[in-house]
């Protein structure tokens, strides 16, 4: 006869799930011999929470709260703090569960979850060790992730079937996306709450034991959507469905329904949402655009200085307008400043408001921003009033502009009005680049240079993400005007990865490539990020220089601007003549070549030259000099 060693799990668990006597004496852990119970257990039923960023630990909070004011006592239970073989001992668990990367576990459940896993496919353990046990599985996760939507809270309930536990309500399943959350999470909870009261319910038949029949075929239901008070996004990275797989919504350029809306739509901005951009300043238009006032906007009105755009590229900062038509991306970019606040989606699918109502809406909340500048000291009068006249729109808010469908529209009535466009895309729709109509200047973001660092910075939502990525950079090609690549660098993530950049530099050929350091933004559920994570000015230009040198004179260092830990990369035979850099951009001459002449142009018709103060290496850093340079005074506490 074998004798399988009683150290191991599977033996452990093997042993436990054949014998049925009231008490068995066993090795155990320590290998001493210990007297293990298996009368019902008199401990309270367990509700544990797999959380990353504290959804689903809100959530079991509020559950334990419900079901707490129903007599119905459970221990509230992190994971990482539970043996995983204690199961055994278990008569009911309820477990609210977050799907993480790749439809994996979040970190506070990672051992729990391989545990349950392994048991529950190993032949040794069977199918009876969690026979006594009765559970119930909520999930949160995000439909945009396609087919590992919930998939942890799945496996969850898979694996507690298969060790022999029965299910005494079906697995719930919360989009925190889709605003519905709150709705399905409190329906399927009086449904737990009623089932464990013995009450009857309505998709199952009550036994005496309080355990419910359950009707499988209620899992596919359609539950009805009602805004969420949860906005943290915990589904992240998944492996998300192609290009193939999802239909984009199409614009024949009219709207329909009242207030320029398309019918049968959601909105984007849930009232939640809304509440929480607004918080940080943003003025929300209509359900899916918004507009906030740049800091720099507001030094330039004060007589501070003006941000990097204004260095490279001549903008006025203090006539600039922050803004977005679409609040949504389709990634959630661990440097991302806005906190993974904002919606997330693949393809337009909610309602749609009239662009030139957006193009009003933006221009009237912003000038009301810039009143609000006014008696504020530095700002004088003649700013002020210039300041109520944008003349640059940078559609690099939030979000994805691009995916906006009526965008060609909305560009072409800031032209109009004599407004220059400076369009950010990040690199997910390459047929929206191709179908975009001249832009003042098109950027596309370029925040890693190899697909596995790509998927660990921009945690992108589609499965296809690098092909998408490589075509939206070819994409570039096709324009006619001034196009840049803009690379954020994250120390530790992608600093390193300077012959992948350059291997870049041909596919697009961009005029120009900026080169950032990564802004901290303060800790976030969402990411990592700390200050070590954030380059150093000389860094900046050592990597930028590098690069330069490795074109081999293509492109040249132009400018930098020292305070954004910024600079700017420019092509050589375009925009250096005669030993002089022509970066900024000639903007009454670019209105009259997009609306008025009607042909063909380039972004060597439109450019101007580069002031001395702006050029690399200039004694200023990129300063302008008619500004006045102020200087916060820091205390900082030190030590001896």
């Amino acid at each position: 006869m074998t004798i399988m060693p009683l150290t191991s799990t599977p033996a452990r668990l093997t042993l436990l799930a054949l014998l049925s006597a009231t008490t068995v004496y066993c090795f155990y852990k320590s290998r001493r011999l210990k007297k293990i119970s298996l009368n019902p257990n008199p401990n309270k039923p367990k509700l544990f929470f797999v959380s990353q960023t504290g959804t689903s630990k809100t959530l079991a909070h509020r559950l334990h709260n419900l079901l707490a004011s129903k007599n119905l006592h459970f221990d509230l239970i992190d994971p990482q703090s539970y043996e995983p073989e204690d199961l055994f001992k278990e008569e009911l668990v309820i477990i609210i569960a977050s799907t993480w990367e790749d439809g994996k576990a979040p970190q506070n459940a990672n051992f729990f979850a391989n545990w349950l896993a392994e048991s529950a496919g190993d032949f040794r353990v069977g199918s009876l060790m969690l026979s006594e046990c009765k559970f119930a599985v909520f999930g949160v996760g995000s439909r945009a992730y396609g087919e590992t939507f919930n998939a942890l809270a799945k496996d969850f309930s898979r694996w507690l079937r298969d060790l022999g536990a029965k299910e005494v309500v079906g697995v719930g399943e919360g989009d925190v996306d889709a605003g519905e959350l709150d709705m399905v999470f409190e329906e399927w909870s009086g449904r737990l709450a009623r089932v464990l009261k013995g009450e009857s319910v309505d998709n199952g038949e009550v036994c005496g034991n309080g355990v419910v029949v359950i009707d499988e075929s209620d899992d596919d239901e359609d539950d009805g959507g009602v805004e969420s008070d949860i906005v943290d996004l915990e589904d992240i990275a998944g492996k998300g469905p192609s290009r193939r797989s999802f239909v984009e919504a199409q614009s024949n350029g009219k709207l329909n329904g009242e207030n320029g809306k398309l019918n049968g739509h959601k909105e984007m901005v849930t009232p939640v949402i809304r509440a929480s951009l607004e918080k940080q300043g943003y003025k929300i238009i209509g359900s899916h655009s918004g507009v906030k006032i740049c800091r720099w906007t507001k030094s330039q009105l004060r007589g501070r200085g003006g941000c990097y755009k204004h260095s490279f590229y001549g903008i006025e900062s203090h006539r600039c307008m922050e803004a977005t038509p679409s609040l949504a991306c389709a990634n959630k970019c661990v440097f991302c400043w806005r906190h993974h606040t904002n919606p997330v989606g693949k393809s337009w699918q909610w309602k749609m408001d009239d662009p030139l109502e957006i193009v009003k809406s933006a221009i009237d909340l912003h000038t009301k921003m810039i009143k609000q500048m006014k008696g504020v000291p530095g700002v004088t009068l003649e700013r002020l009033n210039e300041g109520l006249s944008p003349r640059h729109c940078a559609l690099s808010l939030v979000g994805e502009p691009i995916m906006y469908p009526e965008i060609n529209t909305l560009v072409d009535e800031l032209h109009r009005r004599r407004i220059s466009t400076f369009l950010v895309t990040n690199a997910q729709f390459p047929e929206k680049i191709q179908m975009l109509k001249p832009v003042t200047q098109l950027y596309v973001s370029v925040d890693a240079a190899t697909k596995e660092s790509l998927k660990a910075i921009d945690r992108p939502l589609f499965g296809d993400f690098w092909e998408r990525f490589i075509d939206s950079l070819k994409s570039l090609t096709e324009k006619q005007q001034r196009t840049v690549y803009r690379l954020t660098l994250v120390k530790g993530w992608n600093t390193e990865d300077l012959d992948a950049y350059f291997n870049l530099f041909s596919i697009g050929q961009p005029d120009f490539i900026e080169i950032k350091g990564v802004t901290y933004c303060g800790s976030s559920a969402t990411s990592k990020l700390t200050m070590e994570n954030v380059p150093w000015h000389s860094d900046v230009k050592a990597f930028s220089e590098a690069l330069s040198l490795k074109s081999k004179g293509e492109y040249e260092v132009a400018c930098e601007h020292v305070h954004s830990c910024c600079v700017l990369l420019a092509k050589t035979e375009k925009f250096k003549v005669d030993g002089q850099w022509f970066t900024w951009i000639d903007y009454d001459k670019f209105h009259d070549l997009v609306v008025a002449s009607g042909k063909p142009f380039n972004s060597k018709d439109y450019m101007a030259a580069t002031p001395s103060w702006a050029v690399y290496g200039a004694e200023e850093g990129g300063f302008d000099p008619v500004q006045s340079r102020y200087r916060k005074e820091r205390h900082h506490k030190t030590t001896h």
